[in-house]
């Protein structure tokens, strides 16, 4: 005790808003429950392993902890399952986790000598009695990040419930025999809360379905809601409520009176249909789910390093499934577990080490890697098949990596692609002083678009990237005679009132090989301001790639815009070869023959920044209901490239606040911060492009970027710096090599829209596919393979 008091001036109270570490090591995946307990610096609040924490007690001298252990409870009577509700994991109506209950016991420990001290104790000082207090009461930093709810979606009121107009049309609404007005349909029916009209609801990706009938109505009178028929009940906060302008479901606070209106007793109705979400939650238990995580495989569970699973954060699946692949390839195993062990990254990061990323990552490494956490823990029945792993938490990774980006640090689900490339991003920048080191290098890659006018000249617009992205050529898919089949017996069906078993869906088939070609193949690009004619033209663009990197992440464009801005999932596998060669696809630059387009002489630099808006997309979405305007604007900033691409660019800039101004003809050219040219040019941009697309964009590093990809003439030779008779210049930094490549792993997602449904892993691993699925890890017997949205290749050595 004696110990104690003479180091009372090391231990500290900690005030409300101290951030307290007791569920997890800092450095480490140990938890209470791990062999040795947590120990819990009582000076820092962090907290350390058995095996960790002598390293603080070297690096800090702090030598008082609150030793936690928890042990497992024995099991009580086993709870029945329940069929989930919602679409949520821990609370009610959702998954259940089946979590165990805990005994904790805590005890002072005073390093180096390992004294301990019992707790509770009357015989401790009074401020280590008020220090352990606090902290054993207190909400642990891990979990106050993980406090959001785990739900898909939460509802929010509209905008357009408060106000909404109802016209005195008389009409009268049965309690029963309702049908679609334009067509024969009986089920999936709304009723428009404004005019009374009852009308099916969308058809499904399957045929299933409406026949759109309801938001028809919507874009041809503008009356906002509608409530979905078979819904309603005595319990209104069950109803689906949609919103067409907000494209949500949304809650409607005066559902009740817009109902009376139309002669609607909800009390004695009775619930027929699914809401929106339940259809979700039933079609994310349809075929596609299961063979996604090939739940209808008896899978053989793997332990040991490198078959460690992630758990589930709640809407974390898009961070485990990225992670798990990434921590397969070479670079990031080297640069963060091989290379460099957890005490050497404790000791270079500061004194807190829960916000420093290398950290975090070598961290991460060591959990997935070691296989210390990757053991076999036995089901209450013991049986042999239903061993698991308990996996680990990334909750510090997390909430390191999300710091800089605001949407990753919620509970709501995330694209893997922007998740991929935010995480490259971040590990760039933390490696930017030791370059020969960073792994997020071997994943980065050049491209080059050569354009040609109709003068023949020629200029070359070169950027890095870190993904190829693909379009996906539905028209050159590979069972035409069985689509054209299938589209025949969907008529028939539709015609006779029934509907498509899953068993009878065909979905179009095309070759990774096609969706390559795309890439490459000649586009025309109009409004092409030739500098040799003065005068815009028609050019013809064709892509390349000046290097090939070591990792080569394909990144399949299955989300797309369709009218009236309704995001829609391509339903259509890709046939994917384990092995690809992309050798033709290298560009070498200026060839021997070959004229590039002159320099641009003083003052047409304005004149290729003015652009006349092709009035046809203008017209397209002006019909739609947009400003015209803005729709000029979104023209104009997409080159023209067609309505699709407008329309992205307005999804993307509604609030921009110029977005009201008027159009400049001669826009002014105000000095840029060389901070903000470095920026430009650390996405691979040269400067003199980066300047003129600064000046161009009022110096808005976001517009400026759009500027360079919106304007592929502005890059000319002199500004880019791309022409040698001997070919392409080639970034040093980057890695290079042959062509071919052999499939690592594919991140498959499940689901209608890149933030919900969930996302699963498979890697190719000692010789074997195997599956990463949250926590999960087995052997994959049916990799989908042709069911990708990101697939990860590994460059062959010739």
């Amino acid at each position: 005790m004696e110990l104690l008091r003479s180091n009372l001036s090391r231990v500290r109270i900690p005030e409300p808003t101290t951030r307290i570490y007791k569920h997890e090591c800092c450095i480490s995946f140990d938890t209470p429950k791990s062999k040795g307990g947590l120990f819990v610096d009582m000076s820092t609040f962090l907290a350390f392993g058995r095996d960790y924490v002598g390293w603080n007690y070297e690096k800090t001298g702090n030598p008082v902890y609150l030793h936690i252990t928890q042990t497992k409870k024995a099991d009580g009577e086993d709870r029945p399952s329940k069929k989930p509700t919602l679409l949520a994991i821990g609370l009610d109506g959702g998954f259940d986790n089946n979590e165990p209950q805990y005994e904790e016991v805590c005890e002072i420990v005073i390093l180096p000598d390992n004294v301990t001290l019992p707790f509770p104790s009357v015989e401790l000082p009074e401020k280590v009695r008020l220090a352990v207090d606090t902290i054993l009461l207190a909400e642990g930093a891990e979990r106050k990040e993980q406090l959001a709810s785990w739900t898909a979606d939460k509802k929010l009121v509209s905008k357009y419930a408060t106000e909404l107009q109802q016209l005195d049309n008389g009409v009268a609404v049965p309690p029963v025999g309702w049908k679609c007005a334009k067509c024969d349909k009986t089920e999936n029916l709304w009723l428009n809360l404004t005019d009374g009209t009852i009308l099916c609801g969308r058809k499904n990706w399957d045929g299933t379905g409406g026949n759109d009938h309801a938001v028809n109505h919507y874009r041809e009178t503008g009356y906002p809601l509608a409530v979905k028929l078979g819904t309603v009940t005595a319990d209104l906060d069950g109803a689906d409520v949609f919103s067409y302008p907000e494209d949500e479901s949304v809650i409607d606070p005066l559902l009740a009176q817009h109902l009376a209106h139309f002669g609607i007793d909800f009390s004695s109705l009775q619930k027929t249909e699914m809401t929106t979400a339940e259809r979700e939650l039933d079609q994310n238990i349809n075929y596609d789910w299961n063979r996604i995580q090939e739940t209808s495989e008896d899978v053989e569970p793997l332990f040991g390093p490198g078959y460690t699973g992630l758990v589930n954060l709640g809407n974390s699946c898009y961070l485990a499934a990225t992670m798990q692949v990434m921590f397969s390839t070479r670079s990031f195993c080297s640069r963060y577990h091989v290379d460099q062990c957890l005490k050497e990254a404790f000791s270079k990061a500061p004194a807190d080490p829960t916000v420093d990323l290398n950290m975090q990552l070598t961290k991460l490494a060591h959990g997935l890697l070691s296989g210390k956490y990757s053991a076999p823990v036995l089901e209450k029945d013991n049986a042999a098949n239903s061993q698991k792993q308990e996996g680990i938490r990334p909750r510090m990774f997390k909430s390191v990596i999300a710091a800089s980006h605001p949407e990753f640090s919620t509970m709501r689900q995330q694209d893997a692609l922007e998740f991929f490339l935010h995480f490259i991003d971040q590990v760039e920048r933390i490696n930017s002083g030791t370059p020969d080191f960073d792994p997020s290098k071997s994943f980065k890659f050049g491209i080059e678009e050569r354009l040609q006018c109709s003068s023949g000249k020629v200029t070359y617009n070169r950027r890095n990237d870190y993904i190829l992205s693909l379009n996906i050529p539905l028209e050159k898919a590979l069972n035409k005679k069985e689509l054209a089949e299938f589209q025949n017996l969907k008529s028939e069906r539709a015609a006779g009132g029934k509907e498509l078993s899953a068993d009878e869906i065909v979905r179009p088939r095309v070759s990774l090989k096609d969706c390559l070609d795309c890439f490459s193949a000649p586009e025309e690009v109009h409004d092409f301001y030739s500098t040799a004619l003065s005068a815009r033209t028609t050019a013809i663009k064709t892509a390349g790639l000046t290097s090939f990197p070591d990792y080569l992440v394909l990144h399949m464009r299955k989300f797309v815009m369709e009218e009236g801005w309704v995001p829609k999932k391509l339903d259509v596998y890709i046939d994917v070869p384990e092995t690809i060669d992309i050798s033709s696809m290298r560009s070498y630059g200026i060839q021997p023959g070959e004229e590039l387009l002159p320099e641009s002489a003083a003052g047409d630099g304005e004149q290729s920044i003015k652009l006349l808006a092709d009035e046809g997309i203008v017209a397209q979405l002006v019909s739609m209901g947009f400003n015209q305007l803005h729709c000029q604007k979104a023209a104009i900033s997409t080159s023209n490239s067609g309505v699709e691409a407008a329309m992205d660019w307005l999804l993307n800039h509604m609030n921009d606040p110029d977005i009201d101004a008027p159009i400049s003809e001669n826009k002014q050219n105000p000095e840029i911060d060389q901070s903000i040219v470095d920026t430009l040019v650390s996405f691979g941009f040269e400067e003199k492009l980066a300047r003129k697309a600064l000046k161009a964009s009022g110096g808005d590093v976001e517009k400026a970027t759009e500027w360079i990809f919106s304007n592929p003439s502005a890059g000319t030779a002199s500004d880019m710096d791309v022409t040698t008779s001997s070919g392409a210049a080639v970034d040093t930094l980057m890695p290079d090599g042959g062509g071919r490549y052999r499939l690592l792993g594919f991140v498959s997602h499940i689901g209608t829209s890149t933030q919900c449904g969930h996302y699963v892993a498979h890697i190719r691993k000692d010789g074997r596919w195997v599956i990463f699925n949250d926590e999960k890890v087995g052997v994959s017997k049916n990799p989908p393979m042709d069911m990708g949205y990101l697939y990860f290749f590994e460059r062959l050595e010739s």
